[in-house]
């Protein structure tokens, strides 16, 4: 499967399918891997901040999470196939987990949600194999014992998956720092995802959702902490297509 090198991310140019595919190999072989579902928040966020690269040059897969990615790929003449979202994973791929019965963990929210989130997948996929859930206490990555806990809890439950819901970039470094010692074969982080699945949050209308701008909708709801993500550092996204544009130009004008 080919790859597309874009903001200095390398991209696995994968749909649903391919990503369950991905899956299915890594579930198979019994690797230990983690896939990044990267958005233009995680763009912005590896400008300047190394850990969070260490993260992304070790990972198993990259998809991109957002339309706004998908509308670049195609400006820059690197289409990408489908945005894949971590919030459409059990939409899209529920019922291949319930049909090979994946053993699947959910670490992340507050307490009760990934329960609810759960029990409603149950109702739409009876025979879904969730093997465990667990609600972290605030600042948990920073906290070792918390942390052991948690790595226990997981060797114990061997799940094929892990989804960890705690917010970007917290999720992914907490994955990269842990994963290779819970040993789960696939981790991924998944963002608001049991918040949605459990109703707690209303996510965009399907409109907003293919147009690009379930970014507003998320802003409506949540001014107060997510204004300054989308409207002053996400901005500059614009910056980095203009920026990525010119620089495919120069290197085109010199291979002419």
């Amino acid at each position: 499967m080919s790859r597309v090198n874009m903001f200095n991310v390398n991209f696995d140019n994968y749909d649903f399918m391919d990503l369950l595919g991905f899956i299915d190999e890594v579930i198979r072989q019994n690797k230990h891997s983690y896939i990044l579902t990267c958005n233009v928040d995680h763009l912005i966020k590896l400008r300047k901040d190394t850990e969070f690269q260490k993260v992304y040059s070790n990972a198993g897969a990259i998809v991109a999470d957002g339309m706004p990615i998908i509308w670049a790929s195609k400006v820059l003449k690197k289409p990408l196939k489908q945005k894949v979202s971590g919030a459409d994973l059990f939409e899209k791929l529920g019922e291949a987990f319930e049909d090979r019965q994946y053993r699947l963990f959910f670490l992340g929210s507050a307490a009760g949600i990934p329960e609810q989130a759960m029990r409603n997948l149950k109702s739409l996929f009876p025979g879904m194999n969730i093997v465990g859930c667990y609600s972290p206490s605030y600042g948990f990555e920073n906290k070792e014992e918390e942390n052991r806990h948690i790595v226990q809890m997981l060797i114990e439950a061997k799940p094929d998956i892990v989804f960890v819901g705690v917010g970007a970039p917290k999720q992914e470094k907490w994955i990269y720092q842990h994963y290779l010692n819970y040993q789960v074969p696939v981790s991924i982080g998944v963002g608001a995802t049991f918040d949605f699945i459990s109703g707690s949050v209303k996510r965009a209308p399907d409109i907003m959702q293919k147009t690009g701008f379930e970014w507003f909708w998320r802003l409506v709801q949540e001014p107060k902490r997510l204004w300054k993500r989308y409207l002053v550092d996400d901005s500059m996204f614009i910056v980095m297509v203009w920026k990525e544009f010119r620089k495919q130009f120069k290197l085109k004008r010199r291979g002419a």
